[in-house]
């Protein structure tokens, strides 16, 4: 009796041949939200890097395209008179287009435009090779990996930004400005929060020179360099801190296609219900605006911040080893 020798596809194909299979019949139309790679991982119970591979599949075959503000949708150039696979791409590729200027600099603006519309998630080398038209192992001159790529990407970001020498007078005004600085690139970049480590720093230079810009701005208040070096930190996390929620507010919107203020509407009844049981009194009064003004947020975290380093500024006797 003869056993099949036949092995099952990969999971990424499997999900790819489903995806493609609502495309084809009309389940997902053109312009309609694909599941982001986030949303495959958790549908399909795989893996990040599964569900990246299915996503540039699919991108690849011409099934899907990427707008921004939108996410993943079903390119407009899919159509029913010709047919759809891995061998017949309905999108032109876009192959040497950089073949002959493929430089450092090329490879990371790749990188970080796939970034700052689809996620850090979406890039890969397989990735990034497709968007500049070359091979995957030509990027290898470049960078060593992905944890590199993602580490030189922080730190062109981090170069965007140009730093004045000297700055406002007083160190309150050049703590305020470094900070709006950041805070404006991780509007730019919604992913850059996610790549920054505080136990295990990126060793780059533009990065490290926001930190020696403020810890200038603090030189000469009379600090150990402890406090001056927490004190960069706590007013970086700061910024990081309130950005992931901005990014992750973004991110729901782009996944799900529900904005935050239909969000709430459908949660309103609900809402009202504790809001108005007499339990939360003083949180029944707070405007609905407070809570989504993320601008806001940021603007009195910094603002509450440095109020207490002016307090200790004043009686450096608070401060403990």
């Amino acid at each position: 009796m003869a056993s099949s020798t036949q092995r099952p596809e990969p999971p990424y194909q499997q999900i790819v041949a489903e995806i493609r299979a609502r495309i084809l019949t009309g389940d997902l139309r053109p312009g309609d939200r694909v599941p982001s790679i986030r949303a495959i991982a958790q549908r399909w119970g795989v893996a990040v890097a599964t569900a990246t591979r299915a996503m540039a599949t699919l991108r690849d075959d011409g099934l899907v395209e990427t707008r921004v503000g939108a996410g993943a949708v079903v390119s407009t150039l899919v159509g029913h008179k010709q047919p759809v696979g891995p061998s017949v791409p309905l999108r032109p590729r876009r192959a040497g287009a950089f073949r002959l200027a493929l430089n450092r600099k090329h490879v990371l603006r790749a990188a970080i435009a796939i970034a700052d519309v689809e996620g850090l998630d979406a890039v890969s080398m397989r990735r990034l090779a497709a968007e500049l038209g070359v091979g995957p192992m030509s990027l290898y001159r470049h960078v060593a990996n992905k944890d590199e790529l993602v580490m030189q990407m922080t730190d062109e970001v981090f170069g965007e930004p140009e730093l004045p020498v000297l700055g406002p007078d007083g160190w309150r005004a050049k703590l305020e400005l470094i900070s709006r600085r950041q805070w404006q690139l991780c509007r730019l970049h919604l992913w850059l929060p996610r790549a920054i480590s505080f136990t295990r720093p990126l060793l780059v230079p533009n990065m490290m020179a926001h930190t020696e810009w403020t810890l200038r701005a603090i030189d000469g208040l009379g600090l150990p360099m402890a406090t001056r070096l927490r004190e960069a930190l706590a007013l970086h996390a700061l910024v990081l801190t309130v950005a992931l929620s901005m990014a992750d507010e973004v991110e729901a919107e782009q996944e799900t296609g529900v904005t935050l203020d239909r969000w709430w509407l459908a949660r309103r009844t609900r809402a009202d219900e504790l809001l108005h049981s007499g339990r939360f009194p003083l949180l029944a009064t707070v405007p609905g605006e407070v809570v989504s003004d993320v601008d806001g947020l940021f603007e009195y975290s910094l603002a509450r911040h440095l109020d207490g380093f002016a307090a200790l500024v004043e009686d450096p006797a608070r401060i403990r080893p």
